[in-house]
């Protein structure tokens, strides 16, 4: 049953997350900054200019200039590191989906990235300060070389104990996951929902014969066989790769977004995917295939069309337990709905889809195909659209395929030979 919830603290609630604009204009200030070091830059390059011609510049002085540049770009790279990665963290999502220059870091940046990141700048630029320092050492105090040397192996450490703890959290986050679904494989485990096509797959695992233990030791286990495992029990409607997609076929797709994303890093990030086009341009392809890297890549995966996932969920509230089948599904750090947008959904099926999106929001990952862009959902899922797309795609890509159907122009070809 769906929780009520009290108008005032929500829009209390709203009101205090809508402050985070007030920090906008501090990104702006940054920006001017910036310029101020673009200034900055091209006076130094002017001035070594003017030296190296007018023959009054000594080694020495060359190379202390060429240091003032790096330093100089050092700092204006952590600006725009703070820039547009505080910004995206803390303010507001900068939707750069699709273009070709968007940074990698961007896709999977937070704030522990952001502090690491900047940690790690820091420290490279106190190198090249103490670097000038040792360059002009007879200009310089030992008094100077002494602190200088300090302060830049305070900063190392820093930087090594912000590594130190964001790796851990990230190891006891995935610790977690494997946890969760070494426990729901074993024998006291609660039984879950399972739809049609997940028991098929399991009473083909259980027709299987067990392969007799080795005398000496115990076998130890396959990372293939775990992986093939993992990809019967996602329920797939059959085995798609990425190496066989038809990539000459859409006649506009954002193919290293694709690749990206086949290396599986969004579900560890918990990010969501979303493949957006019109019918047979390859959309279920691309989904099916980014489940089985994410199989490969030791993740349990779940799939389903948007039909059978509000079948499912319809069952679980009937029976008085969709928060557990909510919980238990986090089990899956990624579930694929397909076709959503192919067969009508009535109010309380899409108040169903609304809540599995909205528990698993930076939760766990989701994959969903549609022919219809998420502007348009509103004809799907009424007045809850907006709140679902908005939770749907923040820490989402969503991937545009344009063309005709690839069925339908094979049918066509076959005629017409």
């Amino acid at each position: 049953m769906a929780k009520v919830q009290n108008p005032t603290t929500t829009t209390l609630g709203y009101a205090l997350f809508a402050t985070r604009w007030l920090q906008a204009p501090l990104y702006f200030g940054l920006v001017a900054a910036q310029g101020v070091y673009v200034y900055k830059f091209f006076k130094e390059l002017w001035t070594l200019i003017l030296m190296c011609v007018s023959g009054h510049a000594t080694e020495t002085y060359v190379m202390l200039a060429v240091l003032k540049l790096v330093d100089v770009v050092m700092i204006a790279n952590l600006l725009i590191m703070v820039i547009v990665g505080g910004y995206e963290t803390f303010v507001s999502r900068i939707d750069l989906q699709g273009h070709r220059d968007q940074p990698e870091w961007l896709s999977h940046v937070n704030s522990n990235v952001l502090k690491v990141k900047l940690a790690t700048a820091i420290v490279g630029i106190s190198s090249v300060h103490l670097l000038q320092m040792f360059v002009d050492v007879h200009h310089t105090s030992h008094h100077a070389l002494l602190w200088g040397t300090v302060i830049h192996m305070a900063f190392i450490a820093s930087a090594a104990i912000l590594a130190y703890m964001s790796g851990p959290m990230v190891a006891h986050t995935d610790r977690a996951h494997t946890d969760r679904a070494h426990a729901d494989r074993s024998p006291s485990a609660p039984a879950q929902v399972v739809r049609p096509r997940e028991q098929d797959h399991g009473n083909r695992q259980q027709e299987q014969p067990e392969p007799e233990a080795p005398p000496v030791a115990p076998r130890q286990p396959d990372p293939d066989a775990d992986a093939e495992a993992r990809i019967r029990a996602a329920g797939f409607p059959a085995r798609k790769l990425l190496e066989d997609f038809d990539e000459r076929h859409p006649r506009g797709f954002d193919r290293e977004a694709v690749a990206r994303l086949g290396k599986a890093d969004f579900v560890t990030a918990r990010r969501n995917v979303v493949f957006v086009g019109p019918t047979g341009t390859g959309k279920t392809h691309l989904a099916v295939a980014l489940g089985v890297r994410a199989c490969q890549a030791g993740h349990r995966v779940l799939f389903a069309t948007a039909a059978e996932w509000a079948a499912r969920l319809a069952d679980a509230r009937a029976a008085g337990r969709l928060d557990a089948e909510l919980t238990a599904l986090d089990g899956h750090p990624l579930l694929i709905v397909d076709e959503v947008g192919y067969t009508p959904l009535d109010p309380a099926a899409a108040g169903l889809f609304f809540q599995l999106v909205a528990h698993r929001y930076e939760r766990a990952s989701l994959i969903v195909t549609s022919d219809r862009p998420l502007g348009r959902w509103d004809e799907l899922f009424g007045p809850s659209a907006p709140a679902l797309t908005d939770r749907l795609a923040h820490h989402a890509d969503v991937v545009r395929l344009d063309g005709d159907s690839y069925r339908t122009r094979r049918a066509t070809s076959a005629w017409a030979d």
